[in-house]
C-alpha cells in the first residue's frame, strides 16, 4: 500500500512537469526513446502524461469514428467499439484476450519470440510493441497473471500513448485503452485487447 501511495504521488506530480517530445523506434529486441531533454531521467517522465481534454466528447464518443470492422484476433466490434469510445472506467472480462485468436496467432509465427505491434482499434496508429526487454514467455504469463495484456514502459509508443492523472490510459486521440496499475517494479499498463486490435 505504501509502494502504490508513493507511486500516487509520483504521478501526480509528474502530471504537472512539461514533457518534452518522445520518439518510440521499436527495434527485433528492444525499443529506443529519443528525448530533446535529458535533465530528467527517463523513469521520471514515465508515463506521459495528458489532460482530461483528450478524452473530451467527439464524433463518436471520445473519437472521431468508429473502431475497424476487421479486428484482429477475431475481437469483438461491438465490445471495442462500446470499449474504446463510449467508456472511461470499464474494461473487457479479465481473461477475455485468452478467448480470442491472439495465443494461436502468438504460437503459430515463424518465430514466436518475436515482438508484437499492437495498433489502435480507431485510428490504426502503433501504440504499443510486445515483448521488449523479457521474453513472449514473460508477456503472457503476466498478462495471464493480471487478467489483461500488460504492457511496460519500454512496450509503449509514448508519441501516442498517454495517461490521465486517475491512472487511465488512452490514446491521443481519444481511445480508452485501459489502465495504469503499477506494481512493485513499476509502471504496467493494462489494456484492453479489443483497444490494441487495429
Amino acid at each position: 500500500m505504501k509502494f502504490l501511495s508513493k507511486a500516487l504521488t509520483t504521478l501526480l506530480t509528474l502530471g504537472s512537469l512539461a514533457r518534452p517530445s518522445l520518439a518510440f523506434a521499436p527495434t527485433s529486441r528492444s525499443a529506443a526513446f529519443y528525448t530533446s531533454s535529458t535533465s530528467l531521467s527517463m523513469a521520471e517522465k514515465l508515463p506521459v502524461m495528458a489532460p482530461e481534454e483528450v478524452m473530451s466528447p467527439k464524433a463518436h464518443g471520445t473519437s472521431e469514428a468508429s473502431v475497424m470492422k476487421d479486428l484482429r484476433w477475431n475481437c469483438d466490434y461491438e465490445t471495442s467499439d462500446r470499449i474504446c469510445n463510449f467508456n472511461r472506467h470499464y474494461a473487457e472480462y479479465a481473461g477475455y484476450w485468452t478467448s480470442t485468436e491472439f495465443l494461436k496467432f502468438v504460437k503459430d509465427r515463424e518465430n514466436p519470440e518475436a515482438p508484437i505491434n499492437f495498433y489502435d482499434s480507431v485510428t490504426g496508429t502503433l501504440l504499443f510493441t510486445a515483448p521488449v526487454g523479457r521474453t513472449m514467455t514473460e508477456f503472457l504469463k503476466e498478462s495471464t497473471s493480471h487478467g489483461w495484456p500488460s504492457f511496460r514502459d519500454e512496450e509503449c509508443n509514448w508519441e501516442y500513448v498517454r495517461c490521465l492523472r486517475d491512472g487511465e490510459c488512452v490514446s491521443t486521440t481519444g481511445t480508452h485503452l485501459g489502465h495504469n496499475i503499477p506494481d512493485k517494479t513499476g509502471n504496467r499498463y493494462c489494456i484492453n485487447l479489443v483497444s490494441v486490435a487495429g
